[in-house]
């Protein structure tokens, strides 16, 4: 039997060499689960932070720190813009959880996901070339329960040292409510990747989708099947791209939203489902099997499966269906059941399938983006705008029914997305600096290059030490040894 590589490019292929196909993702789920907590013990986290300018000796402290310093400080005060010039602040990245809807893992305490936190700060530098930092926040009140309002002021008060935001895995209802205030009063960018990012992405997917089955928006027919943080706003960015309300139905965990859902009238929690409830289903849809029948296109954001969205479902859809099962770590539905079902595209969330909608060829170029321009806000315009990139993209080099989205190794899609995002926020008067589409995007280009470069010598050099090829070895085997029939 051949070994497992340290780039892990053979990994699928060694499981599915002795394993039934139906227990592949699962064994390839357990292996990179224990994989993940072998290497984070092995590095003790993922990142750590380096100086930018030179050290020519001690002297160069009276330069970087006092006395020296005191000509920054003082500059600033005079104009607080002057500390984009001045710092980092101007490629900082903030990435701020309450860490109470970490992944599929709900709620894991306040430190509890410094993992994925430090993971997202981990893509930003390698592909986007943005700094960014982890900060999870305990916001809990006196009865242990999450307080919006004391993230939103946390934001607020970090504000001054950092370019732009990244919110990430905060439970409903307080993800709304912080991202809508600090959207208002901040004046930096407030991204919330989990709604917005996979909204992004998904968007870039069904628009290469519908091209490849040959529809159009604003005739198709979407059943969305969760209202979360996600699937709220991808039905929000559907509408506003031109998909028709009559033909949407979006399912909660209680059934269709309409406009004679009574439980979430009125309800503060529930305002953003309940506008989509007055805009959406006219017909009052109430099943799955009644919304699924014919229906063009399914997005599933909710409880992972497999077994959540079921094959007779899909079997009931229009001919060459687009299904989007997109829940971590594991999928509503495996793909091959999906295309077994009658579905002619399938998308997932993960890496090892086709068709990933994975956020992280988003976020990093549309920040980046923002960065570059010293953007105020990030608008539904601009990530739209991000959208219409990455689908422009893999159009371009060439899209398939197993290859709609852009992936992570194409490195050029995040100076892309940068530039268009950079160009939409300068349209929308909310860039500070005003550049060209070109400029932007050689400039994120030539800061990937040069980030790709460093990250590679310092492996080269073991500055970082590669990790035990037998450890990972060993994980394997006894992943294989647990799924084997």
């Amino acid at each position: 039997m051949q070994e497992l590589k340290l780039d892990l490019s053979n990994l699928a292929e060694m499981f599915r060499g002795i394993l039934p196909e139906e227990k592949v993702a699962a064994a390839q789920t357990a292996f990179l689960k224990e994989a993940s907590e072998a290497m984070h013990t092995f590095y003790t986290g993922k990142m750590q932070t380096l100086p930018k300018a030179g050290i020519y000796g001690f002297n160069w402290f009276n330069i970087w720190y006092t006395p020296g310093v005191s000509k920054v400080s003082t500059a600033i005060r005079e104009d607080q813009d002057e500390s984009y010039r001045l710092s980092n602040r101007g490629n900082m990245v903030a990435v701020v959880s309450d860490s109470t809807r970490v992944l599929g893992d709900g709620d894991c305490g306040p430190a509890g996901g410094l993992g994925v936190m430090e993971g997202k700060a981990m893509l930003m530098k390698y592909l986007g070339a943005c700094d960014a930092f982890a900060l999870c926040v305990n916001n809990r009140d006196a009865e242990g329960k999450p307080d919006a309002q004391k993230l939103i002021d946390f934001v607020k008060m970090l504000e001054p040292s950092v370019g732009a935001v990244n919110l990430e895995d905060i439970s409903q209802p307080n993800c709304y409510r912080v991202l809508d205030e600090l959207r208002e009063s901040c004046d930096i960018p407030v991204w919330h990747d989990d709604a917005q990012g996979t909204a992004c992405v998904t968007l870039a997917g069904v628009i290469n989708a519908l091209k490849l089955t040959q529809r159009k928006i604003s005739q198709s027919s979407f059943v969305l099947f969760g209202a979360g943080a996600a699937n709220s706003t991808i039905a929000d960015f559907l509408l506003k791209e031109g998909a028709d309300p009559a033909r949407m139905v979006i399912f909660d965990s209680k059934g269709a939203l309409h406009s004679s859902r009574q439980d979430i009238r009125g309800n503060p929690g529930k305002y953003k489902q309940w506008a989509l409830a007055q805009k959406t289903n006219p017909q009052k849809i109430n099943t799955m099997e009644d919304a699924m029948r014919d229906a063009d296109v399914l997005i599933a954001l909710s409880t992972p499966g497999p077994g959540t969205i079921k094959p007779e479902w899909i079997s009931m859809m229009a001919q060459d269906s687009i299904v989007f099962a997109c829940a971590n770590p594991v999928p509503e539905i495996y793909p091959h059941e999906a295309h077994k079902a009658g579905a002619r595209i399938v998308a997932t969330g993960r890496g090892d399938f086709p068709n990933q909608v994975n956020n992280s060829v988003g976020f990093p170029g549309i920040l980046k983006g923002v960065l570059t321009v010293r953007a105020r806000k990030i608008s539904d315009g601009m990530a739209i705008a991000a959208a219409h990139s990455l689908a422009r993209f893999a159009e371009e080099r060439g899209i398939d029914f197993d290859n709609i989205v852009p992936k992570m190794d194409e490195t050029k899609v995040f100076a892309h997305v940068a530039a268009d995002v950079a160009v939409q926020a300068i349209k929308e008067g909310l860039a500070r600096l005003q550049m060209s589409r070109e400029e932007v995007y050689q400039s994120t280009l030539r800061q990937i290059a040069s980030t790709r470069e460093l990250c590679a010598g310092m492996m080269a050099e073991e500055h970082v030490q590669a990790p035990p090829i037998e450890l990972l070895r060993e994980i394997f085997a006894k992943c294989l040894n647990d799924f084997k029939p």
